[in-house]
C-alpha cells in the first residue's frame, strides 16, 4: 500500500510540473505575440487551452482519490492540498494566456501603438515569479519561494504605471483608444499571473514549513 501510495504521489507531482510548464509556455508565448504582432502565435496559444484543462481535471480525480482511499497524514497531506490548489491556480494562468493572446490578436490588427517599454518589463518579471514559483514547489525550496512573494509589489507598480502612461495615450490620440485599452487587459492579466504565482509560492511554504503566509505582510517585505 505504502510503494503505491508513494508512485500514485510521484504521478501528480510529475503531471504538476508538466501542467505547471504548459501554462509557462502559454504565457510565453502570448507575451511574445503581443510584443511581435503576431497573430498566429497567439491563435496556437489559444488552440493548445485544452490541454492545460484536460489535465486540470486529471490532476483533480488523482488529488480526490488519494485523499479518500490513502487517508494521508502530515506532510503527504498538506503536499496534497497544496496540489489541489497549485492546480486550479495554473489553469487560470491558462486562462489569462489565453486573455493576452486575445489581445495580441487585436492590436496585431491595427499594430499603430508600439507597446510601452514598461510591458516588457513587466512580463520578464512576471515569468521569473512564474518560474522560480514552480521551481520552488519542486525543490520545496522556501527560500526561492520568498523571492517570489517579494516581487508582487514591484509588479502592481509597473501595472499602475502601465495604466496611467496609457490613458494619457487615449486623452491625447483618440484613435489609438482602442488599441490602448487591449494592452490596458494585458497588463492586468501579466497582474494576475503574477498573484497566482505568489499564490504557488504560499502553497510551498505551506507544504515544506506547514505555515500559512497568506495575506501576512511580514512575509512580503
Amino acid at each position: 500500500m505504502q510503494r503505491h501510495f508513494l508512485q500514485e504521489l510521484e504521478t501528480l507531482k510529475t503531471n504538476l510540473i508538466k501542467m505547471a510548464s504548459f501554462a509557462e509556455d502559454a504565457i510565453a508565448e502570448a507575451i511574445r505575440a503581443v510584443l511581435e504582432h503576431n497573430k498566429e502565435l497567439a491563435e496556437s496559444v489559444i488552440a493548445k487551452e485544452q490541454r492545460i484543462n484536460s489535465l486540470e481535471i486529471e490532476i483533480d480525480d488523482a488529488v480526490i482519490d488519494l485523499l479518500a482511499l490513502q487517508q494521508p497524514v502530515a506532510t503527504d497531506l498538506r503536499f496534497i492540498i497544496a496540489a489541489s490548489k497549485i492546480n486550479n491556480d495554473l489553469e487560470r494562468i491558462g486562462d489569462h494566456a489565453v486573455n493576452i493572446a486575445q489581445s495580441a490578436i487585436k492590436c496585431a490588427e491595427s499594430a499603430t501603438l508600439q507597446p510601452l517599454p514598461h510591458i516588457p518589463k513587466m512580463a520578464e518579471i512576471t515569468q521569473t515569479m512564474l518560474r522560480n514559483a514552480i521551481d520552488a514547489f519542486i525543490r520545496l525550496d522556501t527560500a526561492l519561494a520568498h523571492q517570489v512573494l517579494k516581487s508582487d509589489d514591484l509588479i502592481d507598480d509597473l501595472n499602475k504605471k502601465i495604466v496611467a502612461d496609457l490613458v494619457e495615450v487615449m486623452q491625447r490620440d483618440i484613435p489609438r483608444i482602442n488599441e490602448a485599452l487591449e494592452l490596458i487587459r494585458v497588463s492586468r492579466n501579466l497582474e494576475r499571473v503574477a498573484d497566482l504565482a505568489t499564490n504557488i509560492a504560499e502553497e510551498v511554504i505551506f507544504t515544506a514549513e506547514a505555515r500559512v503566509v497568506k495575506h501576512r505582510a511580514p512575509d512580503r517585505q
